[in-house]
């Protein structure tokens, strides 16, 4: 899995972590199935974002994109594990604590950040991902898909 972002206006975002991969199990009993829903760690995805002008706010975003192959039937879904760290004693976050499955090129907020009497930047926020939808129907190959992340306006 890679993730990208974007950023509009001023506000700012900025992606880190490692790829998530999901190893599955060999299927050693006729009949049975996989274990449908995987996580990653906790903190898999990194963000820094920040809101730099007073009494504004933005919305973090997200998408995927199969790359190049993904099946619809698999669910990837995030949510924020964290508050990250601010300097900022006014500023929020809020938003994103549970998870929110990831539509496909259409974006889906997963957070905001509201600015209060100055710039409000977040750092090291946590985002953790999940995988559902696994199953022997699913044809057998490997699945690769992108998250997108973006930051904008309300």
């Amino acid at each position: 899995m890679t993730v990208f972002s974007k950023s509009y206006s001023q506000r700012t975002l900025t992606v880190g972590g490692t790829n998530w991969t999901v190893t599955i199990p060999s299927i050693t009993e006729a009949g049975s199935n996989y274990q449908g829903t995987h996580e990653s760690s906790p903190s898999q995805i990194i963000l820094a974002a920040s809101v730099p002008l007073l009494l504004s706010s933005g919305k973090v975003s997200m998408h995927y994109t199969a790359n190049p192959v993904w099946n619809p039937n698999l669910i990837l879904s995030a949510r924020r594990t964290g508050d990250g760290s601010t300097t900022c004693l006014l500023c929020t976050i809020s938003g994103g604590t549970t998870y929110t499955t990831i539509p496909l090129t259409t974006d889906i907020e997963l957070f905001r950040i509201t600015a209060v009497l100055a710039l409000a930047a977040y750092s090291n926020i946590p985002v953790q991902l999940q995988l559902s939808g696994v199953s022997v129907t699913l044809p057998a190959t490997n699945y690769n898909s992108q998250i997108v992340f973006t930051i904008s306006a309300l």
